[in-house]
């Protein structure tokens, strides 16, 4: 058995009787307490719970269908699980936004090994990119998917990083507009187009490919422009769908992120991805999976078990003990709440009081709270 201390002085204690439940009771020969050695199993009752988690064993197949399991385990629906502060400089970030319902949306950056950050938003945009960001160090080089608010973000945030949209997704979002099977002769070549970006490997090929791509402008110039009448009389364009596309590629190629990945620069120091699959077919997908798997969840406890599964694959998680004394729950995050409110109704009160002017002359008072979205 394990050396039982005096929880006063730290000496060690020795057995002393029991006590009427049948507890063993130990008395410390320094201090002369006498206390009961409880053994704390939260940890196993927390790596119970994520072994369920993270695993595909169903409830319904658990002894009592699972019963015990939920009595044990449902404090651990209370935490929730926290990113760290990234410090340490990588060359390469993934980031990427994993949508759990319509109005759930949570925000991911990884490495190539370890998830470094995420962020609970209502939907993409800039702040919430912030958010996640600034708790991360600058990289040298950042690979998107181009989710809404991401370019402001990254300027604001990582201004040297070096920016590389997805050639992956580029080509879906081409396809999106033109189809797999195109009807016109101008979406045909496009697609293919499309397809050939994810085959380009050197700087020689890009500028070949950006070349065919203004050529099949000038070539379908006036095909593009012709316009159509609609129900209510106004002009749109006959083949707004291709002009989508092309307007999107266009962007690409001015802003110049579709071909970072082939910087030499880049490229003479680290493997400069062109594709965000490390962070979708890596995490996302692995998300995904986790929560088929235990379909029927609360969007909050979806929300949850995906803070979890970040959170036990970030570079350095404390051990299970730590966890559960450390990690904010329910009741300490609503307490934080209820303290931002106090404060909010003191700041409205105090113009009734009529000082207000007085307050403001010699305070600087900041009302943004960034911490939530």
């Amino acid at each position: 058995m394990n050396q039982v201390n005096c929880p006063i002085c730290g000496k060690k204690c020795v057995k002393s009787g029991k006590t009427k439940a049948g507890s063993q009771c130990w008395l410390c020969k320094s201090c002369k307490t006498s206390s009961t050695h409880k053994i704390n199993n939260e940890s196993k009752e927390l790596q119970f719970f994520l072994n369920w988690l993270f695993g595909k064993e169903s409830q319904a197949m658990m002894p009592g269908e699972g019963r015990t399991f939920r009595r044990k385990t449902v404090k651990f629906w209370n935490i929730w699980a926290m990113p760290p502060k990234v410090e340490g400089i990588r060359d390469v970030l993934f980031l990427d936004g994993i949508y759990l319902s319509r109005k759930a949306c949570v925000l991911i950056c990884c490495d190539e090994k370890h998830v470094l950050g995420w962020y609970l938003c209502r939907y993409e945009h800039a702040e919430a990119w912030i958010a996640l960001m600034k708790r991360i160090a600058e990289p040298r080089m950042v690979v998107s998917d181009g989710g809404t608010g991401f370019a402001k973000a990254l300027k604001k945030i990582w201004p040297k990083a070096k920016h590389q949209r997805c050639v992956f997704h580029v080509f879906c979002q081409v396809k999106r507009y033109t189809t797999s099977r195109p009807n016109t002769a101008a979406g045909a070549e496009l697609y293919m187009l499309a397809k050939e970006l994810l085959r380009i490997k050197n700087k020689k090929e890009s500028k070949m490919w950006i070349e065919h791509f203004f050529e099949w402008i000038q070539t379908y110039q006036k095909f593009l422009e012709e316009m159509t009448i609609d129900e209510n009389g106004k002009k749109r364009p006959t083949h707004e769908r291709l002009l989508k596309a092309e307007r999107a590629l266009h962007k690409l190629i001015r802003e110049r992120t579709l071909f970072t990945y082939l910087d030499e620069e880049l490229k003479d120091d680290f493997s400069a991805p062109s594709t965000n699959n490390r962070i979708e077919g890596g995490v996302n997908s692995r998300l995904r999976e986790m929560l088929r798997n235990h379909r029927g969840l609360s969007i909050e406890r979806r929300i949850k078990a995906v803070y979890w599964w970040c959170y036990m694959h970030s570079p350095e998680p404390l051990p299970l003990s730590e966890i559960v004394k450390v990690m904010p729950t329910e009741q300490s995050i609503a307490a934080i709440y209820q303290r931002m409110n106090e404060k909010n109704r003191l700041e409205k009160s105090l113009s009734i009081w009529g000082d207000a002017i007085v307050w403001s002359d010699l305070h600087k008072i900041d009302r943004t709270f960034d911490g939530w979205d």
